[in-house]
Formats: C-alpha cells, structure tokens, sequence
C-alpha cells in the first residue's frame, strides 16, 4: 500500500500566551498543499524501515514514521512489514512534512490491519506524536489554536494560485523562535482576516516569529522580499522557518541560489 503524505503552510501565526506548563498557545491557518512525500508499507518477514530522497537529521529509530508506526502497535496487532519513505518535503522547514508523514502512517495502518478507526480516534492517537499530527488526518484548512491541536474548519479555498516555496539551507530552532517571543493576544481574528481578499493580507496578516527570525537569519528576509519583488500576491515564512512560500496569480520563474525550490499550483 502506498500513500502520499502532503506539507502544509500557515498563513499568519500569532503567539498568543504563555501557558503554565511552558508552552505558547497560538493562532494560526494550517493550509494543505500538493508538495509531497511517498509513503509504502509492504508484506515482510521483519519490521525494517528505509528511507530515500531529501536527507533528515534524525535516525531511522526517532523517524515520525517508526513512532507512528511503534504506537500503532503498542494498541493493535500489525503484521510483519517494510516500510519505505521518499523525502520531497524538506525537514526544518515549517511545513510539517514529519507530522505529515506520521498522520499517513497511521491512516495507512488503519487500512492494512482493517482496524477501521474513525478519524476522531486516528486524531487522538496522532497527538501523542505530536501538536500539529492530528492536522493531517483530515487535512483540511483550519483555524488551529491552543499550542496547535484544537482544530476549527474554515471555509478557504486558494485554488487556481501558484504557489512557491523556497527554503534556504539552515534550520531554526522552535524552542529560541518561541523564546523570542512576547505574547499578545490580537485585536482581530485570524478568521476574519482570511475572509479577506488575497491581495489585502500583505499588510495584515502577520508571523509573529519574522521579526526575530529575519534578524538571526537575513537570507529568509531576503527571500520574501525576493517573492514581493516578483511581484508575489502575499508571502510569508511557514511556521517557524525556515520555508518561506509565495503566491502567485501567474506563472514565474524562480531562481535562488544554493536553496531548495518547489513550485506548483493549489487545486
């Protein structure tokens, strides 16, 4: 069985407050895009894992694949089998291509096993890997909010731009963009904002951790002023960096060097 787990952006992202327990509630858009990983699990006479395309940090043991797949098991009875991942979607990115990954693994097991788990069930599971896993169970557009696990549809379609995503050769740690940050709780929804037209969220809708990350790490900076001077309808860097993605209403070219680029139209 195959499947093909897909990234996602967020459009705007606001720390709301700290909480007790150390972590930020947030307001954000996570939004599915067709950038994609390739997922197979396969008969086999012993669990094995490989993996293939973009290089990870991490090894195979600690792959949010293995994670989702060892829970899984920790419930249910799964017969022997090899799992394969090809990487497209770059790690350290901001665009949740791990937690993607995880949260089609376990959609997959639902089906090879025939455990047929409601997607409230496949939810509740995915969290334990991690906030923003539940995220693509569904995957569909959200309004997420608490530290990105309570999930709120919203009507938002940006079908027909094109997308671009450039992601310079570095990585941001979360934890020092989180402790940039001076929470404030916004005077204007995200949802009300997103009701918007495109065109107007230049000046409105708002990553809160741009400011500190643009200042550590000025390519990322230049590279949304880059997608401007493009004349890009909006752009912004996708969670904590360090991706920053640009929508178009035509086709370009794009060319940044020594970065990873990916382009494609939102259906």
């Amino acid at each position: 069985m195959i499947s093909f787990p897909n990234a996602k952006i967020n459009l705007g992202l606001r720390i709301v407050e700290k909480r007790q327990d150390g972590y930020h509630n947030i307001e954000t858009c996570f939004y599915p895009i067709p950038l994609r990983d390739a997922l197979e699990i396969v008969p086999a006479t012993d669990f094995s894992f490989t993996q293939t395309g973009l290089s990870l940090d991490s090894a195979p043991d600690y792959n949010l694949v293995m994670k989702a797949l060892n829970l899984f098991r920790e419930k249910y009875d799964v017969p022997t089998l090899s799992v394969y991942l090809k990487k497209a979607i770059p790690f350290g990115a901001g665009l949740g291509g791990g937690s993607a990954d995880a949260a089609f693994m376990l959609k997959l097991l639902n089906v090879y096993t025939s455990r047929n788990l409601s997607e409230a069930e496949l939810e509740k599971m995915a969290v334990e890997i991690g906030a923003d896993c539940p995220f693509f169970i569904r995957n569909t557009p959200v309004i997420a909010s608490g530290i990105g696990n309570i999930f709120d549809s919203i009507a938002l379609s940006l079908q027909g731009y094109l997308l671009c995503i450039i992601k310079p050769d570095l990585t941001v740690s979360t934890q020092e963009a989180y402790d940039s940050i001076i929470p404030a709780k916004p005077s204007v929804s995200l949802r009300e904002i997103l009701q918007r037209p495109v065109r107007e969220w230049k000046e409105i809708l708002t990553n809160d951790f741009e400011p500190y990350i643009f200042q550590k790490h000025p390519i990322i900076a230049e590279i949304k002023s880059y997608f401007y001077a493009h004349k890009a309808v909006y752009a912004a860097m996708s969670g904590s960096g360090s991706a920053v993605f640009g929508l178009f209403d035509k086709d370009i070219t794009i060319s940044f060097p020594d970065c990873y680029i990916w382009k494609g139209i939102l259906r």
